[in-house]
């Protein structure tokens, strides 16, 4: 950082620590890359407002050319204002790069180009054939680590409906990446406080003897601003998670025994509030199905959130993967609508899966298995009008097949 803007801060480091609220910039700063979830969790650990607004301060001196004025951004977006215009004045003018846009992008996922070789793109003889595709190692005993976050009962102040139903999709998929074999635990009814904890612990273990990390999240869900990986997904306080903070946990940054290996994602969880009632096509498009009269959703209306991807202000030149690389995130409905469960049956998009699974993991990799799985739910119908169609942001670099009993 600057001397002058360390100056700054360290002048009006009482008003700082006396005014400041660190909790309404934790997902910003991590968001803009001034700190990683390491720091921010250190910074957590300082103890009352007054110690982690001390901490933090303390820290950002530490941090790039950018952080000075990406701090003011994030004061002045979360309804600091007043600090912000205090460490304004003297300061010198800073020009940075134009953020990422917060408004709502629904992305249209395309096929990134395959480079064999690594490094820039070359023109090939033709294109790549299938058969060429390496696959991921899978085949250390256990596979890896699965946690199940079920949140079926929600807190009365959270104004959201119990998740009936939702304990058979959590029964069926302990029982299914069990025999993937994966060291499967669950967790029930957690807050979000609680889910962060998890997800922490979770990056915190030794991976290193396993070939994959899967976190599956059964709870009601929302839309929320992202750059990457939208949605978010409720704590059964009423406070949500955005799924791009959730992958964050298991990222090749903040979690280097997983670097290189599957990092997968299962979210059951509305994307929004929209919902689909489809279009006409001809008979022999689809086969019809319709779901009982009982159909519920895990919708939440939209919000507004800061979510997070870290990037590091002046990274060092080294060989490297992309952050987001080996991520697979499966969503059981499209970006912005909801997703149907059944009170007795459980949610389309589980009973799905694991259908698919159980019969297909012997000879298919995930990603063809998860286009069986889009086209199984997209023939159904709630309450004979309402569709859903699931999708995924795949970020693998190989073919991924479970392990499956002989």
């Amino acid at each position: 950082m600057d001397e002058t803007h360390k100056k700054i801060l360290q002048r009006n480091r009482v008003n700082l620590v006396t005014d400041l609220d660190p909790s309404k910039l934790y997902d910003g700063l991590l968001e803009k890359g001034v700190f990683t979830q390491d720091m921010i969790d250190e910074i957590q650990r300082a103890g009352t407002r007054r110690d982690q607004a001390r901490q933090l301060v303390r820290d950002l001196e530490t941090r790039g050319s950018r952080a000075f004025p990406l701090f003011l951004e994030c004061l002045q977006e979360t309804g600091q204002e007043s600090l912000a215009e205090l460490l304004q004045n003297g300061a010198p003018a800073v020009t940075l790069q134009p953020a990422t846009p917060t408004k709502i992008v629904r992305p249209i996922i395309q096929p990134l180009p395959f480079t064999p070789g690594g490094g820039q793109l070359r023109p090939g003889p033709g294109r790549i054939r299938r058969d060429s595709l390496q696959s991921y190692k899978m085949d250390a005993s256990p596979c890896g680590h699965c946690l199940i976050i079920n949140n079926m009962e929600f807190e009365p102040h959270s104004m959201l409906k119990n998740r009936k139903g939702s304990n058979i999709d959590c029964e069926k998929l302990e029982r299914r990446f069990k025999t993937l074999n994966f060291v499967v635990e669950v967790k029930t009814n957690l807050r979000q406080k609680q889910i962060k904890h998890e997800l922490l612990t979770l990056s915190k273990k030794d991976h290193s003897q396993y070939d994959c990390c899967v976190v599956i999240m059964l709870s009601h869900g929302t839309e929320v601003n992202h750059n990457r990986f939208p949605g978010a997904v409720y704590g059964v306080d009423g406070q949500y998670v955005p799924v791009q903070i959730i992958t964050n946990y298991l990222n090749g940054q903040h979690c280097p025994s997983l670097q290189g290996k599957p990092k997968l994602f299962f979210i059951q969880a509305c994307g929004g509030d929209e919902r689909d009632m489809g279009f006409e096509v001809s008979p022999d498009e689809v086969e019809p199905s319709s779901g009982g009269m009982d159909d519920q959703t895990d919708a939440i209306p939209m919000s507004s959130s800061s979510d997070s991807l870290s990037m590091s202000d002046e990274p060092d030149a080294r060989p490297s993967l992309p952050t987001p690389s080996d991520i697979l995130v499966s969503y059981s409905t499209f970006p912005g609508y909801v997703s149907w469960r059944e009170t007795q049956a459980g949610s389309w998009y589980v009973q799905t899966l694991d259908y698919i699974l159980e019969e297909n993991a012997a000879t298919d990799d995930l990603v063809t298995m998860l286009m069986m799985v889009n086209n199984e739910v997209s023939q159904n119908s709630a309450k004979g009008l309402y569709k859903q169609m699931p999708g995924s942001f795949n970020f693998l670099r190989k073919l991924l097949y479970f392990q499956t009993q002989t």
